[in-house]
């Protein structure tokens, strides 16, 4: 209101003052909402049942599309399988790390790779990106809260994405990791749980590890 109303009248210094208590604003609207999407993990989930994560891919990419757009981004996507999941918070764990991938892009135009790879009882989806990367030191402290490995003035953000995308994947009973090399890009490995056995009829609450081992309607698109 006081840039609006009265910035014909102020010198400089004063409207440099009102631009920073501005952008602190704004900053700590987004951190607000990161920290209530970090609660809401395990508050507001949905009780797990049968999800395609196909399905959550296809609306996170949908929900990225004016970045992907903008950049120019390729992304391939396999089909992939049905897991015990919720479905809005496995929307948020693709959009998440899409959304890295194309923030953290090099200057070549960004590919995203998106595989899956079966094991005696875990299915491993693996985010592929051309990227800058990053040493192995940051492995493990990307996933912890306000952790930052650029500043302000290069990435915006509030340092939580990723460990919402952790807290999400270990509601799951599943794993996160990365692999990385400096200028070269990432490697995002998702470990979650199989689907072993019929569900009983009803939602299924997220304790429970019970359901049909099924894949997705196959599925393969650019953009």
């Amino acid at each position: 209101m006081l840039r609006d109303e009265y910035g014909d009248q102020l010198d400089d210094d004063a409207k440099s003052y009102i631009r920073f208590a501005v952008d602190g604003a704004t900053r700590m609207r987004s951190l607000v909402s990161d920290l209530l999407d970090y609660s809401r993990v395990e508050t507001q989930g949905k009780a797990l049942k049968p999800t395609e994560l196909g399905d959550a891919c296809a609306e996170a990419i949908e929900n990225l599309q004016g970045v992907i757009e903008e950049f120019d981004v390729q992304i391939s996507v396999p089909p992939l399988p049905t897991i015990l999941g919720d479905q809005g918070q496995l929307v948020r764990l693709f959009q998440n790390l899409i959304g890295n991938a194309i923030k953290y892009r090099s200057e070549k135009p960004p590919q995203i790779q998106i595989s899956i790879e079966e094991q005696d009882l875990d299915w491993i989806m693996i985010i592929r990106d051309n990227g800058i990367g990053m040493e192995p030191q940051y492995y493990d402290r990307i996933f912890v809260m306000f952790q930052r490995l650029h500043a302000r003035d290069q990435y915006s953000g509030t340092g939580i994405g990723l460990a919402i995308c952790k807290r999400i994947v270990d509601r799951l009973r599943g794993r996160i990791w990365v692999e990385s090399e400096l200028g070269k890009g990432s490697q995002f490995f998702v470990s979650v749980p199989k689907l072993t056995s019929m569900p009983e009829e009803g939602a299924i609450g997220h304790e429970s590890r019970h359901a049909v081992l099924a894949a997705a309607a196959p599925t393969m698109f650019w953009c």
